[in-house]
């Protein structure tokens, strides 16, 4: 993993204008630049793929509100959040009290968005572009995973990542909103929460997103 040095499609203040400030669903606390009907979210993609860190999704909205009305959790702790889109999870944590959070997404535009939320929430954020799936469990007290296991093969090479974490002494907290590759054997569910898919766009169905620790 590096930091990431590249340039995107748009600069950081046309994303800034393109994409307002809003207050996710579930978290009150946070802001997060988000998309809207005048984003031409065709143009804020620098690779031609699918923007989806223009929303918040429903698992880590879930893991986000589970974060922040449960300090504990993260209090004093370095914290690793897996795919991070947005940031909004690791942001939750560092609201949190967390001591350090990283932010790894393998999306460079994903990590300009986490350097913006980071500054709109007034946290320090560390966004790496990576992908750390085979290597070695990282220097970190907590993994988090927000809304990862939507494919097969990145859920049985997640599977394989959190087992070497927990083997290193690491656990891992999981927000999903039960999508089919979940590893629902290894999983003790924490928290339950009712919201849409993702964030509040229109078209988002209403569904149930849990945490959970991996086991």
């Amino acid at each position: 993993m590096t930091r990431i040095l590249a340039r995107t499609s748009l600069p950081l203040p046309s994303r800034r204008d393109r994409l307002p400030l809003a207050t996710p669903p579930l978290t009150p606390e946070l802001r997060l630049h988000r998309a809207d009907p005048a984003s031409g979210l065709g143009r804020l993609a620098s690779g031609g793929g699918a923007p989806y860190w223009a929303y918040p999704w429903a698992g880590g909205l879930a893991l986000a509100r589970y974060l922040i009305d449960r300090p504990e959790t993260v209090a004093g702790k370095r914290v690793l959040d897996l795919g991070a889109g947005g940031g909004l999870v690791a942001i939750a944590a560092m609201k949190a009290g967390a001591g350090q959070a990283t932010a790894v997404d393998i999306d460079p535009d994903a990590i300009e968005m986490v350097a913006l939320n980071a500054e709109a929430n007034s946290v320090a954020v560390v966004a790496l572009c990576g992908d750390p799936l085979d290597g070695a469990p990282p220097a970190v007290d907590l993994v988090l995973v927000g809304d990862l296991f939507y494919e097969a093969r990145l859920a049985a090479r997640l599977v394989a990542f959190l087992d070497r974490c927990a083997a290193a002494g690491i656990p891992s907290l999981i927000g999903d909103p039960g999508r089919a590759p979940l590893p629902r054997a290894r999983l003790a569910r924490l928290a339950e929460y009712r919201l849409a898919d993702f964030g509040d766009a229109p078209e988002a169905p209403a569904t149930t997103s849990a945490v959970y620790a991996f086991v």
